[in-house]
This record gives C-alpha cells, sequence and structure tokens, in this order.
C-alpha cells in the first residue's frame, strides 16, 4: 500500500496504484461512494454534461476545418477528456469505438516511463496509430495532449480522426494486401510529434513524404490539435471555476458511476446467464494477384462468442474457439476487441451519450492468446480488421437482443450491423497528381432489423451510427471517376416479418486518368456473416464486381442510346452486358486487378442486414410498397414471403390478401411436409462428420480452431458424440 498522497506520486505510480486499488475493491480508484455525487447531485450531473458538451462542440469545430471528407462528409472522428492516468472521462459523438482505445494509448505511453523520456509537458503533442499500443487500425490516428493547471497533470485531450490514405501496400487506409505489418503504411507509434501546440516541421516532412496524398493526414492533424486544444482550454477553465480539488476527485467519480449505470443497465434489460452465437467469414483470394494463398487460396474463418450475463450486471464475452492469426489484413488486437465492443455498448445500452472508461470496467472480454483476436505476434497485419469485428460482434448485438427479448424488451432488440466492403483507390488524379483514398460512402449500408419494423436502408454502419454516405459532389472532387449509377439493391435485405435494411450499389465512370489502381476489402463470399434473428433470414453477402474495360460508354452517350446505369435485377445477363460494349469483367470477392484507364465502367455494392421473424407473417400492404420502390422484385414477394401481388389500375403493385392468404396456407403444408425431427437432422449430420465430410475450407477451419482450443475441442466433440481431433488432423480426408 503506497502511503504517498497521490498527488505526490509520479505518474506511472498513480497508474499502478489506481489499477490495485480497483483489483482490491471492485470500484475504479478505489470509490466505494460517490460522496460528490450525493452531496450535491445536480452541480455533479451539470459538470458532467459540459464536459459532453466541451467534447462535442471540439469535434463539430475540428470537422469544419478538417480536409478529409471522411471527416468532414462522414463524421470519422470522435475527441475525448481523460483523467491523468489516461481513463475516459466524456467523449463526443462519432466513432465511438475509441472509449478505450485512446485509454490504452495514454496508459502505454505512462508505463513506458515518458515522463522521463520524451517527457510529458505542456503544449506537448503525442500521436499514434499502433493498434498494438492502442487504435484499431492504421488509418485510426488518435492524437493527445496533457492538460496541467498550475503546474500538475490534470487530465488529457483527444482526438481521432479515420484516415483516407495510409502509405500501404495498397493506396487507401483499409490496406486490404497487407499481410504483415512492415505493408500496413505509416506507422506512428506513441510519438511526440509536436511541442509548445505546434506540430514538429520534421513529422510533416515525413507525412508528406510516405503518403500518397499527404493533405489530409496533415490537416486532420491540426484539425485534431485544435480540438484538443480547444478541450484543454475548456477544462482548464472549468477548474479554475471549481477548483482542482473537486476537479480530481469528481472527474474520478463520473467514470465510477459510469460502472455502476452500465451494471445497473445491464441488470435491467437483461436476463442473467449464458448465450452463445456462431458466425463464419469467408475470404475468396483464387487468382487474386497479391494474395499470399499458403496453400489454400479460399479460406473461412469460424467465429464463436459466448456471453455471460452474471447477476451483478457484468457482461463477459468469450471468444474461445476462435482461429489462429493469420498472414493477411484482417487479424486485430485487444484494443480493437475493445473498440467493436463499446462502438456496439453505446448504441444498444449507452445510448444516452454519458458512457466513459466506467462502462468498459463493467465488461470483460475473453480474447485467446494466439488468435486474430489477440495475435502473439506484434509484426501481424490489422489494417482491415474490421472484417472480422463486424461479424463478430453483430453476434453480439443478436445475443444481446435475445436477453432483451426474454427480459420483455423486445422494442430493443436489433439484428444488429453488417460487414461494410470498402472500396480504395490510388494512382494518377483528375488533376494529373498522385493520389490514393478510400471512399467512405460504405458508412450507410443496410441495418438489421429491428424486432417492432424494419433495418434502416443505406443508412447504418456499426462502426459509425451516425452513418452518412457523403454527398457524390465531394467525392467526385477526390477520386478521377464520375457516378453513373446510385441505386438500391433489390433483395438485399434479409428476409423476415420485419426485413433487414436494403444497400445500395454505385456505379461510376472512370474520367480523366490513366492509371487507376482499384482494390476493396471486407466482403464475406460464400457465407452468411449476418444471420437473422427468430426465425428471419440472413441477408446475402456474396454480391459481385462488375467492371467494364475499354468501353463504348463514351460513343453511346454521343448518339444519345440508353445506358446502364446498375446491374439491373437479372441474375444470368447484366444491363452491362445489354447496353455496353467492352470487355466485361465479374468477380466474386476482393476485387484486385490490373489498373483501370480512362472510359472504364466499375460498380461497388454495400450489404443489408438480416430479417426479423417468420416471412409468412410479414405485411403484405408495405412488401407491395417494397416492390413498388425498388427494394424488392416481385419474385421475392412471391417465393420468399408468400405475397400474392397484382397491379391497380394506374400500373403499381398492391397486394392481393385474400390470394396471398391461401398462398400462404399452402406454402405452411409445404414446410411441414419436409420437416424433420431435429434428432433426426443430427443423427444424419453426425455421420457426415464423423467422416469430416465437408468441404476444404470448412475441414480447414475446424482442424485450426481444433488444433489450438482444446475447450472448443471437447464442446465440438461433445456435440456430436465424436473424437473430434482425430477426425480433424490424422482422420481427416487430405
Amino acid at each position: 500500500m503506497l502511503d504517498k498522497p497521490a498527488s505526490a506520486l509520479r505518474l506511472r505510480e498513480r497508474l499502478l496504484d489506481s489499477e490495485r486499488l480497483m483489483e482490491e475493491t471492485g470500484c475504479y480508484d478505489g470509490i466505494t461512494e460517490l460522496s460528490l455525487r450525493n452531496q450535491d447531485p445536480l452541480k455533479f450531473e451539470t459538470l458532467h454534461t459540459k464536459l459532453r458538451a466541451y467534447c462535442v462542440s471540439a469535434r463539430e469545430m475540428a470537422r469544419r476545418i478538417s480536409a478529409s471528407p471522411g471527416v468532414r462528409e462522414v463524421g470519422e472522428m470522435v475527441v475525448a477528456i481523460y483523467t491523468p492516468e489516461g481513463d475516459a472521462i466524456a467523449l463526443s459523438n462519432g466513432i465511438m469505438v475509441h472509449v478505450h482505445t485512446m485509454s490504452r494509448f495514454i496508459k502505454w505511453m505512462i508505463k513506458n516511463n515518458y515522463e522521463d523520456n520524451p517527457r510529458i509537458r505542456e503544449g506537448d503533442i503525442f500521436a499514434n496509430n499502433d493498434a498494438f499500443i492502442g487504435t484499431v487500425q492504421v488509418p485510426d490516428v488518435m492524437d493527445v495532449v496533457p492538460i496541467f493547471h498550475e503546474g500538475t497533470l490534470v487530465g488529457w485531450a483527444g482526438a481521432v480522426c479515420h484516415e483516407l490514405e495510409a502509405g500501404g501496400i495498397t493506396p487507401g487506409g483499409d490496406v486490404c494486401l497487407a499481410q504483415e505489418r512492415f505493408t500496413e503504411g505509416l506507422f506512428v507509434c506513441a510519438e511526440k510529434i509536436g511541442e509548445n501546440d505546434e506540430i514538429r516541421r520534421d513529422y510533416v516532412i515525413r507525412c508528406e513524404r510516405n503518403l500518397r496524398m499527404p493533405i489530409y493526414w496533415v490537416l486532420d492533424e491540426k484539425a485534431k490539435v485544435a480540438s484538443c486544444i480547444d478541450m484543454r482550454e475548456s477544462v482548464k477553465q472549468l477548474i479554475s471555476e471549481i477548483g482542482l480539488d473537486y476537479w480530481m476527485k469528481v472527474s474520478k467519480e463520473f467514470i465510477e458511476e459510469g460502472r455502476r449505470a452500465q451494471l445497473a443497465r445491464t441488470r435491467q434489460l437483461t436476463v442473467p446467464g449464458i448465450y452463445r452465437g456462431h458466425t463464419f467469414y469467408g475470404h475468396v483470394t483464387a487468382g487474386k494477384p497479391g494474395f499470399q494463398p499458403l496453400g489454400d487460396p479460399d479460406w473461412l474463418y469460424n467465429i464463436p462468442i459466448e456471453m455471460e450475463i452474471g447477476t451483478d450486471g457484468k457482461i463477459t464475452m468469450d471468444f474461445e474457439g476462435t482461429q489462429p492469426w493469420g498472414y493477411h489484413s484482417m487479424n486485430c488486437t485487444p484494443a480493437g476487441m475493445d473498440g467493436g465492443m463499446f462502438v456496439t455498448l453505446t448504441q444498444h445500452m449507452n445510448f444516452e451519450g454519458l458512457v466513459n472508461d466506467g462502462a468498459w470496467m463493467a465488461t470483460e472480454l475473453k480474447l485467446p492468446h494466439g488468435t486474430w483476436t489477440n495475435p502473439d505476434n506484434e509484426m501481424v497485419a490489422t489494417a482491415t480488421s474490421w472484417a472480422l469485428l463486424l461479424p463478430a460482434y453483430g453476434v453480439f448485438q443478436r445475443l444481446l437482443s435475445r436477453s432483451f427479448v426474454a427480459r420483455g424488451y423486445v422494442e430493443e432488440a436489433f439484428v444488429g450491423q453488417v460487414n461494410s466492403p470498402m472500396i480504395e483507390m490510388g494512382g494518377e488524379s483528375q488533376y494529373g497528381t498522385p493520389f490514393g483514398m478510400a471512399h467512405f460512402e460504405c458508412a450507410a449500408a443496410g441495418s438489421g432489423a429491428l424486432a417492432i419494423k424494419d433495418g434502416l436502408d443505406t443508412a447504418y454502419v456499426g462502426w459509425n451510427p451516425e452513418s452518412d454516405m457523403g454527398n457524390i459532389e465531394v467525392w467526385e472532387q477526390s477520386m478521377p471517376m464520375v457516378y453513373i449509377g446510385r441505386s438500391i439493391v433489390p433483395n438485399s435485405g434479409g428476409a423476415g416479418k420485419y426485413r433487414g435494411g436494403c444497400s445500395f450499389i454505385s456505379t461510376w465512370l472512370i474520367n480523366k486518368t490513366s492509371h487507376l489502381r482499384l482494390h476493396t476489402s471486407e466482403h464475406s463470399s460464400r457465407v452468411f456473416d449476418n444471420g437473422g434473428m427468430c426465425g428471419g433470414y440472413p441477408a446475402p453477402t456474396c454480391q459481385k464486381h462488375r467492371a467494364v474495360r475499354n468501353s463504348n460508354i463514351h460513343e453511346l452517350a454521343a448518339k444519345g442510346e440508353p445506358l446502364a446505369h446498375a446491374p439491373g435485377t437479372d441474375p444470368h445477363v447484366s444491363d452491362y452486358e445489354r447496353n455496353i460494349g467492352g470487355d466485361h469483367v465479374v468477380v466474386e470477392g476482393p476485387y484486385i486487378t490490373a489498373p483501370h484507364k480512362q472510359g472504364d465502367i466499375f460498380s461497388h455494392s454495400y450489404n443489408g442486414g438480416g430479417g426479423y421473424g417468420d416471412v409468412l407473417e410479414r405485411d403484405p400492404v408495405k412488401t407491395a410498397w417494397d416492390v413498388e420502390n425498388g427494394f424488392l422484385t416481385r419474385e421475392a414477394a412471391d417465393q420468399v414471403f408468400g405475397i400474392v401481388l397484382k397491379d391497380d389500375a394506374e400500373g403499381y403493385p398492391v397486394a392481393d390478401v385474400d390470394a396471398t392468404v391461401k398462398r400462404r396456407a399452402a406454402m405452411r403444408k409445404e414446410r411441414l411436409a419436409r420437416a424433420i425431427p431435429v434428432a433426426d437432422w443430427i443423427a444424419a449430420e453426425r455421420g457426415r462428420v464423423e467422416k469430416a465430410d465437408f468441404a476444404p475450407e470448412v475441414r480447414k477451419m475446424y482442424a485450426s480452431a481444433i488444433k489450438l482450443s482444446p475447450r472448443f475441442t471437447k464442446d465440438f466433440s461433445d456435440f456430436w458424440n465424436v473424437d473430434a481431433r482425430s477426425i480433424f488432423t490424422a482422420g481427416a480426408k487430405p
């Protein structure tokens, strides 16, 4: 037990003492009583609201001076205030991924004795984008500045922006071809990048010489520093009003209150117990240049999750049974897993905006060492970690929703997020200059359904709940492509009583460039990674890219001939093939190939969400509206939902309710005729399991999980009544 007062301890000692107190008492910093809140609750809540207002105000100011359309248009930014030890007190809206990632960054500097070297002084600026120190991926660049009051370190102000270009092996920020750390781009590893409130010139030069389009990164640094200084000065002014002693106590009580509030909210909304869920992620890279196939170019990731809710309200997420890290860009780190957890919690349970590190202390992540969630090698790549994070935390959303429904809060149930395929590009811009950027219209995919209504169409993504696709004109200013179409993808939302939100597809004409490298990432192929709930169907994930090289679109336009603005609804022949001449290309999964040039056409689609409830309970009138407006085809209305449509006098589809009742009665009889007892199905499938009669990717998936996890091996063996280890090692088919 340290006998010196906290104010007399060095920063590292203070941090270790705070962690010890938490371990001993179960309360943050040993705060067993919220004495300041109890003395004057109105003052307490007013101060907390003020702190969040400082964060929100600073973020909005920075957004308006940022050069990056990712920040300005999409809102890919968040700012926050931290204790001297690095615990989050208050955050703005925005990418709430970073409740604890910046905290990890600050704590890393403290534990590595930055107080001595390079020293922490007033006016210093520190930056980081190393996921093994504290962020999610390379383009998430965070800046923090210390807050001093009369020579005493009283906190930190921090800001994160997602950069559109990171200088990796492929242009953009989510570097799809990164297969180890050394190809991800420009790393800033908890570095002091500025002094006296000014960014160092040598750091700016390093950015200018290592990025394809440094203007976004450098000007975003200035925007972040401006927001941090704004928050710092606001906090200093607040301290001068309330006193330093009060500030040092109340800032920590805010965090302890956040911990208790998270536990209380969980107890209120959920049912204690153990919940299990599962999803998969498929990656198709056969024949794709640049990928390291390692013998198996197409592979499948197994993501089992066990969520335990204790009677005290603590949520524990266990990823035991998932697979090892690999030589690809989709690995994650504990900081990134924290980010996925908290961007989910802030949408489901902490949506009032008062979330802080107290909520993190009321949860626990069990991340098996050596898996993609917690690699035992810090040289692995994490550039597209969201590819596995999103399906994983989609499962978390559905597990939470099961508990909401069990408790009776049906209106809180949400099928959850989906993967958000990203298109990135680089080469020669329309201005004749080098460029590289990520296109962030992916921030407006379709959401999963709710238990009381349809999901959001083209208006949701898990990693940023603000979800704005941005203006076409702004994107056209930044890349050598002109939109010739942006439209809803019919049937892209998972079917159910309430359907998932639909996605959209964009089609571009490559313009004023002789060299454009296009690549995409974060696609799940051949498996569903965004399941439904309570009978709802998953949404399709196997969207394909279509390109037309050497097209005749300019000649067609000059003649006034019809053009194709989307692939159309015919699965066999696209509208591009019908209407546009040239060399047609169809690619499944990640798109990476030879550079494109002016006159080529390219299309890229996003994902919809899973459905909720039985498809045969869907409202026929709502479905007719969906067909009329392009969210659903007539064929799907009939074959999936059992809804019969007819045309009214003006040619618009309307539901034939009587015919629909008869059609659905027949479909229910067909269901019963096909149905078999679960025990019979398991017995039949057990025969396949004993023979390892699976696709090669599935065999490899289970073999790697079983090799790494004894518990998963036992669970698999017990469920199927087999010896899993022998089946998937020596006993498996070659």
